[in-house]
């Protein structure tokens, strides 16, 4: 049996709680309770965002219970004592990413410009734990995670014990469904961060220290566009992943896998998702509804731990690349709009 703590294996980061500056990615699986097994956990190094995958959480912390849901997020500060424990005691199996970030800023949501008050991440659908408290004596071990290393130390009662507290330094889940996606109803494509769900903002315009994107199930009504995601190359490192269904950009991808773009690699739909939305009537509106992807973003350049970066690992795709072997060379073909002359001022 293993819980949530030594269960946690990292895939990804860069920079440093020392510095207070960067991130790191995790994957977690667990099968075991911390709370009735007398464990509880702190991270000094930075905020958690917990992403279920599969499983139901129950995750207790000093200033309340959360459950979360696969479909939901939660958020727990730094230096927050919590303890996670799977909700289905028949099926404990949980599984899920855990994004941590290190600097001194906190998740908010993302400043919607032109957008407006209201649309993508209401405010109102973040919710905070109601205070609930014990007064248990016993033994409990409190794992802290200081300067990326892990220390036990022992209390003779429950950390639990905060009757009452007020303030806004929370810990918050997020229901993904509630999502108000927005997303072009003529031609083209928005840029992806008009699916921006939290961000921590950098010092560098245009840049986010880190972003959380979801890819939820929405209505596609461009028409004369290629409708999934464009090919680019980006200024930021894109980490993905699926909780549910399929994503609409590449077969193959199951949810609980990940994929790592970097800064400036050219990426992509896969060869079959090229035909298909090549071919698509974009005269009539389409419903993805297949599942929901998300994205860690960051400014970042990150840097594989030894685990992912094993190419003889059980979970290292070998053959990743070869889903773009079959794409066929472009054309190109220019229409000129009537009545209209070129933007250069040439014939």
């Amino acid at each position: 049996a293993v819980d949530s703590v030594d269960g946690l294996c990292t895939m990804c980061g860069a920079g440093g709680p020392d510095l207070k500056d960067g991130v790191a990615i995790h994957l977690y699986a667990c099968n075991a309770p911390m709370a009735s097994a007398s464990r509880a956990f702190t991270d000094a190094d930075g905020d958690l965002l917990i992403v279920p995958q599969h499983g139901a959480l129950r995750i207790t912390t000093e200033l309340g219970k959360l459950r979360v849901m696969p479909g939901e997020i939660c958020v727990v500060p730094r230096n927050i004592i919590f303890a996670v424990d799977p909700e289905d005691n028949e099926d404990p199996r949980c599984r899920g990413y855990v994004l941590e970030t290190f600097s001194g800023a906190h998740f908010v949501p993302p400043d919607r410009g032109p957008i407006g008050a209201n649309s993508m991440a209401e405010t109102r659908d973040f919710l905070i734990p109601t205070a609930w408290y014990e007064d248990r004596p016993g033994e409990w071990v409190v794992t802290s995670k200081v300067l990326g290393r892990l220390f036990d130390r022992t209390k003779r009662h429950s950390p639990f014990d905060v009757v009452a507290w007020h303030g806004n330094y929370a810990p918050f889940k997020y229901d993904l469904s509630r999502f108000h996606t927005v997303n072009t109803v003529s031609v083209d494509h928005p840029d992806p961060s008009i699916f921006t769900v939290l961000t921590i903002p950098s010092s560098d315009p245009g840049v986010a220290l880190v972003d959380f994107v979801i890819f939820p199930p929405r209505w596609m009504a461009a028409e004369n566009t290629f409708r999934p995601p464009y090919y680019h190359r980006n200024c930021m490192s894109e980490f993905m992943g699926l909780i549910d269904g399929s994503y609409d950009a590449k077969r193959g991808f199951l949810p609980g896998g990940s994929s790592l773009h970097g800064i400036g690699t050219a990426h992509g739909p896969d060869a079959p998702t090229f035909r298909a939305a090549s071919a698509v009537d974009t005269s009539t509106p389409t419903k993805f509804d297949a599942g929901t992807a998300f994205m860690f973003e960051t400014r970042a350049p990150l840097k594989l731990a030894p685990f992912a970066a094993d190419t003889e690992g059980p979970i290292f795709d070998g053959d990743y690349m070869a889903c773009w072997d079959e794409l066929p060379r472009a054309s190109v073909t220019v229409h000129q709009l009537p009545n209209s002359a070129p933007k250069n001022g040439t014939e």
